[in-house]
């Protein structure tokens, strides 16, 4: 039986009722009526004395219990429909990833065939113009073959790389497909399972390699040229061995033998200064004029300078026979020039008269130079007027030719004549200790050099026009080089459409109780796309960074004596292919100022500059090497550039893919992609890069890592 309460008491009394103490509290007025008998089946039923009733405990129980187990359906309904988003997602990534790895393997094949084909045209040119440079003919002969070698090779990677590129691009699509059904797959549990595939946007491939039509580098012309070039410089090094010794006996004769030559008896013979009778150590830095001006001034320092060595007659006749030499000498020397002009040695150098005999063939014997005097009234002939035996009036100036013609008579006193005067350089042009012994033999030298030298000359001119020719050839084939670039725009290249399904989902029987009813999951699909993002090359991180690691493990040089070490030159070529036209001019100069230290001539240094010049006009642009990484983007972004003709075409073809499968190539058919056939090797060869050491770099795709194949 419920115990009574006592209602309407004022402050509340003890075991008053709960409400009545309530309005005691607020101080209303005895007056009001208590309502707690109204309440007394609705609070009392879950609050009694302030506290909560039993009833309350288990109501809360029960809806705790209620909200958890739906809670946990929802978020268990929630995160699998999430998974299907973030399965498309990964799936688009897989497919742009494939795209990423072959415009990675395309860029390595582009630098191959660029950078092995400038070094072949490295190595041709710098060899052709050390064909001309005397003393590395041999070698640079090995450097044209070798570079030639080089230009086929490179001609023949270009080929087989645009092949295997060509092809790798005619199934690319399935690729990328692949590899993202097999992520897409990868995503599923045991309760659920997921089936799609990306798609490449555009399908169709738009790149262009010119070495599968034809466009390659016109090695038999450059090779037809560099032996025409190689056959006259070899004449022309013979020539310039012949006209350099000729030169070196002239030096040899005025100034570089040990001992007597023209330099030491001109300073020892007359007073000469160390200007007027320079001496030279060498006869590169020599010049034929400097000997040619030491006999002018030695003669001349005779001619005004020279005294008889006694005061008898006979020393005045030597002395006066000497005097007519020097005095011949200094105007024939006056006279003579050795010099080149209009691409010809003129060496008019006479020789001096070294006899008798000779005297009679100059001006020495027929110039009217003797006096003579009147003797019983026939001509007699005197070395000089105050001769002893003048006795007679004077007569005319006579000739040694007039004397032994007839017209006149020796002196019975002096005897001169013509043997005189052919004495005056007998002794000296016979023995090395006269002066005229070593001019006779500058002079014959000098006359070997002008022929030598003209022969030289003449092939030089020569040599300028297969230079020429050979300088046309190679500017075509470096023409050739950069203007037949391959161009890569592979399928994918504006990204890749994921498409993914899952079928219905059965829940976890944890989820079924008498508190909520296990959800049902529906049939569920979502849409991703992926594009590849630019990641700025660094020197450490660049699309040919990992090329590089290998090619150090393999590289192997061929030593070339011209150029230096190949291997060395092409890796040299391949690390600047980003900015080759950097590299290039660098490059060329220390290779043409090696070739200057040997000694390269005019026409050499013409063609190193020409294909100096041809090499640093390239204007080859500077080349991205970032790598292409796959990041997501808006899915609207690619199915604008594809065949799609929007998002609800996009939804159509989800409905397509069949559920439960793992073939790429299925769900492809399924939503209507023809993938072509498909490549049956398991490791697929793109291209063998070869190095011109030996040996060669393979670069490989791993179809059964794509298509996760065991």
């Amino acid at each position: 039986m419920r115990r009574g309460y006592l209602h309407g008491t004022r402050n509340g009394a003890e075991r008053g009722c709960g409400v009545c103490r309530s309005i005691a509290q607020r101080r209303v007025p005895r007056t009001v009526a208590c309502r707690g008998r109204n309440l007394l089946w609705g609070v009392d039923l879950f609050l009694e004395d302030g506290a909560y009733t039993t009833v309350t405990t288990a109501v809360s129980i029960l809806l705790v219990l209620a909200l958890v187990f739906s809670a946990a359906s929802a978020v268990w309904s929630l995160s699998r429909a999430g998974d299907t988003q973030t399965t498309a997602d990964a799936t688009a990534l897989a497919g742009a990833n494939v795209v990423s790895s072959y415009h990675t393997a395309a860029t390595v094949v582009d630098a191959s065939i660029l950078s092995l084909g400038l070094t072949g045209l490295c190595v041709t040119g710098v060899g052709m113009v050390g064909l001309l440079v005397p003393g590395a003919n041999a070698a640079a002969g090995e450097a044209v073959d070798a570079g030639i070698r080089i230009l086929r090779t490179r001609n023949e990677f270009a080929t087989s790389a645009s092949r295997g590129l060509q092809a790798v691009e005619g199934v690319l699509p399935y690729l990328i497909a692949a590899n993202a059904s097999r992520t897409c797959a990868a995503q599923g549990t045991e309760r659920v399972s997921f089936a799609g595939t990306a798609l490449a946007v555009p399908w169709e491939s738009a790149s262009e390699f010119p070495a599968l039509s034809g466009d390659q580098i016109p090695v038999d012309g450059l090779e037809s040229t560099a032996g025409d070039l190689d056959e006259v410089a070899r004449e022309l090094a013979k020539a310039s061995e012949r006209s350099q010794a000729d030169k070196r006996r002239a030096w040899i004769a005025d100034c570089g033998r040990e001992g007597m030559n023209m330099q030491e008896r001109a300073a020892r013979l007359s007073g000469l200064s160390a200007v007027e009778n320079p001496d030279f150590a060498s006869s590169v830095t020599w010049n034929p004029t400097v000997g040619l001006d030491r006999a002018r001034a030695y003669y001349r320092w005779r001619r005004d300078n020279d005294a008889p060595e006694g005061a008898g007659v006979e020393a005045r006749a030597d002395a006066a026979a000497r005097h007519a030499f020097y005095r011949f000498a200094c105007a024939e020397l006056e006279r003579a020039s050795i010099r080149e002009e209009d691409g010809r040695v003129i060496a008019d150098l006479p020789l001096l008269p070294r006899n008798t005999a000779e005297v009679r063939r100059t001006s020495l014997y027929t110039e009217a130079v003797w006096p003579s005097s009147l003797e019983d009234a026939e001509p007699v002939l005197h070395f000089a007027a105050d001769c002893p035996g003048a006795r007679g009036a004077p007569g005319q100036v006579l000739s040694l030719a007039d004397l032994e013609g007839g017209g006149a008579r020796a002196c019975a006193v002096c005897q001169f004549d013509v043997g005189d005067v052919g004495r005056a350089p007998a002794a000296s042009t016979s023995i090395d200790n006269g002066f005229e012994y070593h001019l006779r033999e500058f002079t014959e030298a000098l006359g070997d050099y002008a022929d030598s030298r003209n022969e030289e000359l003449e092939l030089e001119r020569q040599a300028q026009g297969r230079a020429e020719q050979a300088g046309d050839a190679f500017e075509d084939a470096l023409a050739a080089l950069a203007g037949k670039r391959p161009r890569i725009a592979p399928p994918g290249r504006e990204g890749c459409l994921a498409l993914v399904a899952a079928g219905d989902v059965e829940p976890p029987p944890e989820l079924d109780s008498s508190f909520n009813q296990a959800p049902r999951l529906p049939s569920r699909a979502a849409i991703s796309a992926a594009v590849l993002a630019r990641d700025p090359a660094t020197a450490d991180n660049n699309a040919l960074g990992s090329f590089f690691s290998s090619l150090e493990d393999r590289s192997g040089g061929t030593l070339i004596g011209v150029v230096g070490d190949v291997m060395d030159l092409w890796g040299r070529l391949l690390i600047s292919y980003g900015d080759l036209s950097e590299g290039i001019d660098s490059l060329m100069d220390g290779l043409f100022r090696g070739l200057d230290l040997l000694g390269a001539g005019p026409v050499a240094r013409w063609l190193g500059d020409r294909v100096q010049g041809v090499m640093g006009g390239l204007g080859l642009h500077p080349v991205d090497l970032s790598y292409r990484k796959p990041v997501l983007t808006d899915t609207s972004n690619v199915i604008a550039r594809s065949k799609l003709g929007g998002i609800a075409d996009a939804q159509e073809l989800l409905r397509s893919i069949p559920l439960g499968t793992t073939d790429p190539g299925a769900v492809l058919q399924a939503l209507g992609y023809e993938a072509g056939e498909l490549i049956a090797a398991a490791e697929f060869t793109i291209a063998e890069i070869p190095l011109p050491g030996g040996g060669s770099i393979p670069l490989k795709i791993r179809l059964r890592d794509l298509m996760g194949s065991s």
